[in-house]
Order: structure tokens, then C-alpha cells, then sequence
């Protein structure tokens, strides 16, 4: 059995559709939507609105974490716009090629960045969506968490950390922990190029210390210091940053 599992694919269509190539299954692990590359300043639903300069400033400020700067240069930004009618539009846009990009079979669950609502309009009967659920894949339990944990970020699809656990908990036992955000380990969410922390999450790290599944899997963190970290049993892999390398992670058994 050859699964290849892929996160952060942020618009990478072209990369999407050759992702299941050789494999039995692709598991994606969510973030889909590309509202401004961080690498290419030109890419993304913000630039398209705004231009190449205001994303370079909004970069600037982000990544010196001045984010209520940020903020308030994006309320100038979209005075007088309908906000959420320009979001759902571009991000529709998005949506109709990246799933259909996706092989068949396909096993998804949300990132942060996503609006799981739009998704039922979108999965064609090839792509299972699940998000604190469970499935079988070539006789291994794989369990999906999906979304991220409330940040000054402010990203679409942010969950309380009682409400992210609750979903951790309804999973119970797996062979394979698969999630968006990774554990609550240093290594694993420090982005070394953004120079911030990001969310992880206590009550995954927890699961995996009570649980002991094989692997758990991850990505969210485009650029962290560690890409893998053995807890007890288990492998914990950042499975990689799609949009920029168009690299599946592959799995074996």
C-alpha cells in the first residue's frame, strides 16, 4: 500500500493534479486557499485585489509582527468593499480547480486558511472530507482533525482550543494521527523564516503521548526548525510546504 499525503497546497493546482501519481491514495491535510504568498508577493487573492505593493507592506508588518498595523491597513484596504463577497468569489474560483486537481480516491480535511462550508459544493464523490473522524485506508485507521487554534492571524477556519480538542478526543485510537497544525512541540512550530511561533496544539501532543499512533502527520508550518521528532512511539512528520515544492510525502506499508 502507497499513500501520498500533502499540506499547505495554496493554489498549487498544477502540483495537485500529478500529487497521486504511483499511489493507492492521496490524503490532503488541508489549506487550499492562496490569499497571499508569502514568497511571491504577486500571488494570492490580496494581491489580485490590492496590488504587489500593499502585499509587500502587509508582509513587512506581519512578519515584524506588527499585526494591528496589518490590521488597520487592511480596514483602509477594503473600505467601501463588500469584504466577504470578494473572498467567497476568488476562493470559489480556487476551490473549482483545486478539487478538481484532486485523485480519486482522495481523503481531505480543512486548514485554517480553508471555509469548510464552501467544500460539500466542491468534493466530487472521489474525495471524502473528514474533520474530527475516522477511516480505514489499506487496513491502518487514519484520523483527521482539521483547522487551526484562534490566532492573532485571524484565519478563516480558527477553533477554540476546547472545541480543537473535542475533536482530538472523538477520534480515540488511530494507527495514523492526521492533522493540519501540528503537536504543541517547539521544533515543530517554529517557522524559521517568518521567525514566529506558531499554533500547535497541547491536545494533539497529548493524543500522541496517550494513543501511540504510528505517525502523525501534519503541516502548517511552511518552514520549521524540525521537519520530524520521535515522541515515544511515534513519528511526528511535518509532511512539507506543497505550494512550494509539489512534493507528496510518501507513505509505505
Amino acid at each position: 500500500m502507497r499513500v501520498h499525503v500533502v499540506s499547505d497546497v495554496h493554489g498549487n493546482a498544477d502540483g495537485l493534479a500529478k500529487a497521486g501519481d504511483g499511489a493507492d491514495a492521496l490524503i490532503c491535510l488541508g489549506d487550499l486557499v492562496l490569499f497571499l504568498d508569502y514568497a511571491d508577493h504577486s500571488r494570492g487573492i490580496f494581491p489580485d485585489l490590492f496590488g504587489v505593493e500593499n502585499a509587500d507592506r502587509i508582509v513587512e508588518l506581519r512578519t515584524a509582527r506588527r499585526f494591528e498595523e496589518a490590521r488597520e491597513l487592511g480596514r483602509r484596504l477594503w473600505a467601501g468593499l463588500d469584504r466577504e463577497a470578494a473572498i467567497e468569489s476568488a476562493v470559489r474560483r480556487q476551490y473549482a480547480e483545486m478539487f478538481a486537481a484532486f485523485p480519486t480516491p482522495t481523503y481531505a480535511t480543512y486548514g485554517n486558511v480553508d471555509i469548510p462550508t464552501l467544500w460539500p459544493e466542491y468534493a466530487h464523490p472521489g474525495t471524502t472530507v473528514l474533520d474530527g473522524q475516522r477511516v480505514e485506508i489499506g487496513g491502518r485507521v487514519f484520523g483527521f482533525v482539521g483547522g487551526g487554534l484562534r490566532s492573532s492571524m485571524r484565519t478563516p477556519y480558527e477553533l477554540s482550543d476546547e472545541e480543537y480538542a473535542a475533536k482530538v478526543e472523538a477520534l480515540g485510537e488511530v494507527d495514523v494521527l492526521c492533522s493540519h497544525i501540528p503537536p504543541e512541540v517547539p521544533e515543530l512550530v517554529y517557522d524559521t523564516l517568518a521567525r514566529r511561533f506558531e499554533r500547535g496544539s497541547r491536545a494533539l501532543l497529548a493524543a500522541i503521548r496517550r494513543t501511540r499512533p504510528r505517525y502523525a502527520l501534519f503541516g502548517h508550518v511552511h518552514q520549521p526548525l524540525a521537519r520530524r521528532v520521535r515522541i515515544g512511539a511515534t513519528e511526528c512528520v511535518n509532511v512539507g510546504h506543497f505550494a512550494a515544492t509539489g512534493r507528496p510525502w510518501a507513505m509505505e506499508w
